[in-house]
């Protein structure tokens, strides 16, 4: 995790090359925020794990600690989900332009297919919201328990697609809070030739 965590931030330098020019809109800042929180709960969810590992980081010496390690562990393994979610949702528009480029078809999508991904993904937003009030995220989320329950016999492929649908749920309410904002700020901007304007 430590490797991609690196790769990704790698790739994506000229993102802080950037940070300190321009304007910053409310948009920009929702972005700043998730980023500075996603950073934050990576370092302790990478922290944590090497006080917790036994075996991978024994050169290092380290004793005590554990149940401190064990707690923020949990937190930030289960804030790092959400926020992930929350950052693959606020750049979901370019993932999206991205994908298009690789479609061999410049063909749009009708009007009939965008109702029906469009209520798909509605669908999986709604289960999703459903999973995660079920599986209890927020009480591991703001440590109202310390101890995580997984029922062992559940299928697995139930407990991955839940946790699809509950990543899906935080991208789908990350992505159309950003189009509202960019639609509040395109409301807020002068019109050309309004009193002032060259």
């Amino acid at each position: 995790m430590f490797v991609l965590f690196l790769a990704h931030h790698i790739l994506n330098r000229n993102w802080y090359r950037n940070l300190f020019k321009g304007k910053y809109s409310p948009r920009r800042v929702v972005q700043l925020l998730a980023n500075i929180a996603l950073t934050a709960a990576m370092a302790g969810m990478m922290v944590s794990g090497i006080m917790l590992s036994r075996h991978v980081f024994t050169f290092l010496s380290i004793r005590g600690g554990a149940a401190f390690a064990r707690i923020l562990h949990m937190a930030c393994v289960y804030w790092g989900y959400v926020l992930m979610a929350l950052h693959l949702g606020l750049h979901w528009n370019m993932l999206l332009q991205i994908a298009g480029k690789k479609v061999k078809s410049k063909q749009s999508l009708s009007k009939k297919r965008k109702i029906t991904v469009f209520l798909l993904a509605t669908g999986i937003t709604v289960y999703g919201a459903g999973a995660f009030i079920r599986r209890r995220l927020m009480d591991y989320m703001l440590l109202r328990t310390q101890f995580v329950f997984l029922d062992f016999g559940e299928s697995k492929l139930l407990f991955y697609g839940e946790y699809l649908c509950m990543m899906g749920f935080f991208i789908y309410i990350a992505h159309y809070a950003v189009k509202l904002l960019h639609k509040a700020a395109q409301k807020k901007a002068p019109k050309p030739g309004a009193a002032g304007e060259y």
